[in-house]
């Protein structure tokens, strides 16, 4: 019952979020124009920028593994690198809303995480090995959170700290909020990877602060605890996905022999 709230809970609070940015967006449109301007790419809003974009490659990266075909994964990525935050509501939305009532109370993050909601064949699996292994992924995340932090240190010592109120133009204001509900994506999902409420509170707090840092940070940390013969895909999961996964493979195996003896 609680997981059926949880699911009903999640979907509610996207569903507001992505209401919330698309408005942001609009309005920001409305008031201050167009935001592809040379004069609004001040070195605070390419350093924010740059943070926005990590943490769309990540999220994006979950996107390529749940969808089932290159066609649908280059378009949705398509729409998250141009809609950002939007992209990423609607689509967590979706995610949700086709989960079976089971589904939405033996665990339903889990479900929303996993591929196509069913647990990957052999075939899938290798497939997904090759395209990129463990070994690879921890080196992207590796240097994309140096990246980060070579950027946000080049941006203080060149122009000075962000705290300052002349920054928050409109369109950098939207920026943030469209970067924030990001945040509260992955945030989920690092609740749902800890064991522990203070371990999960520590880290969404450091996403809070450094953004796109804290997230490769957490990333390569999760990819070093898999190892290098496991799918990627394995870093999305917690400690307890195996038992849920059992039990429903157990179910389904049920319920198929039971409609072949109705048959």
């Amino acid at each position: 019952m609680a997981e059926a709230s949880l699911a009903i809970g999640l979907r509610t609070v996207f569903v507001v979020l992505g209401c919330l940015a698309t408005a942001t967006v609009i309005y920001t449109v409305v008031t201050d124009g167009l935001p592809f301007r040379k004069e609004l790419l001040t070195p605070w809003m390419a350093a924010t920028l740059v943070d926005f974009y990590i943490n769309i490659l990540a999220i994006g990266m979950w996107i390529i593994y749940k969808e089932s075909n290159w066609i649908s994964s280059l378009i949705w990525m398509v729409l998250l690198i141009c809609f950002g935050s939007i992209t990423t509501c609607l689509y967590v939305v979706l995610q949700f809303l086709k989960l079976t009532p089971y589904e939405s109370q033996l665990d339903p993050i889990y479900f929303v995480l996993l591929r196509n909601n069913k647990s990957p064949s052999t075939e899938e699996v290798e497939s997904k090995k090759s395209i990129l292994s463990v070994v690879s992924a921890r080196f992207i995340f590796s240097v994309l959170g140096c990246l980060m932090l070579a950027t946000l240190v080049y941006t203080i010592a060149t122009d000075g700290s962000p705290f300052r109120q002349e920054l928050l133009t409109p369109w950098l204001s939207a920026t943030l909020v469209d970067f924030y509900v990001n945040v509260i994506a992955i945030s989920v999902w690092v609740a749902y990877k800890e064991s522990n409420w203070t371990r999960a509170a520590f880290w969404i707090i450091l996403l809070i602060c450094f953004g796109s840092a804290t997230t490769c940070a957490y990333v390569a940390i999760q990819l070093f605890r898999i190892s290098p013969q496991d799918p990627v895909y394995f870093v999305l999961f917690n400690s307890d996905s195996g038992a849920v996964n059992d039990g429903y493979e157990g179910t389904l195996q049920k319920e198929t022999y039971s409609t072949k003896l109705v048959r």
